[in-house]
């Protein structure tokens, strides 16, 4: 395998969390986001979404999103589990990975690509530009506070998201949380529940990657 990654942009990070996790030592070669080499022909030959991650495998198959690499490392390597073993722990797990993206990672992507100046005509990740718009970037930031406030809801009396163990759940809100710190956007001080999970699964040897 080879893994196409970019170590500050976080969607490759959360497969790499998944990597740690499962104790693999994937290859793996860096893609020069910032100089955009995601939009060279020669990586548009590798994925047309010019995005990162891409997980390469030994066949030549090409999987070009977080949950496709998630789910060939689970099926490959299912211990430990991360994406559920019962079919009950599956769809739950399912769901909450849905909501996070939905309500989170959407929210926290708007705020980013429509209020950095950085993002300037990249409003959207692939091949084709589009102009940033203010008032998304502003709906964005009011979105993303709104679900970090939530995480403490869904971790009442609960260690992890999904229940008594780490899931694909925790990887997915653990590096949205840190994204939310490019806009400062941060768990709420008083949302106990969520600051002690942050910590437990910050210390987790696989949150360095």
């Amino acid at each position: 395998m080879l893994f196409h990654d970019c170590k500050f942009a976080p969607s490759p990070r959360l497969v790499r969390v998944f990597i740690a996790e499962k104790g693999l030592d994937v290859p793996s070669r860096e893609v020069d986001l910032r100089n955009g080499e995601h939009l060279s022909p020669e990586y548009r030959a590798i994925n047309p979404y010019c995005t990162v991650p891409v997980l390469e495998l030994d066949d030549g198959t090409r999987l070009t999103s977080s949950q496709g690499c998630w789910r060939y490392l689970e099926e490959t390597v299912p211990h430990p589990p991360l994406l559920g073993t019962t079919p009950t722990e599956k769809a739950l797990i399912a769901d909450l990975v849905w909501h996070i993206e939905n309500d989170g990672w959407q929210a926290m992507t708007e705020a980013v690509r429509n209020s950095l100046p950085g993002m300037k005509d990249r409003a959207l990740t692939g091949a084709d530009n589009y102009a940033q718009i203010p008032a998304l970037g502003d709906r964005g930031k009011l979105r993303s506070e709104r679900f970090l406030a939530r995480l403490d809801e869904l971790l009442a009396g609960r260690d992890y998201l999904a229940g008594d163990r780490f899931s694909a759940a925790d990887i997915t809100a653990m590096v949205l949380v840190d994204f939310a710190g490019w806009l400062k956007i941060t768990l709420p001080a008083d949302a106990a529940n969520a600051q002690r999970w942050y910590a437990a699964i910050s210390a987790r040897p696989s949150a360095s990657r």
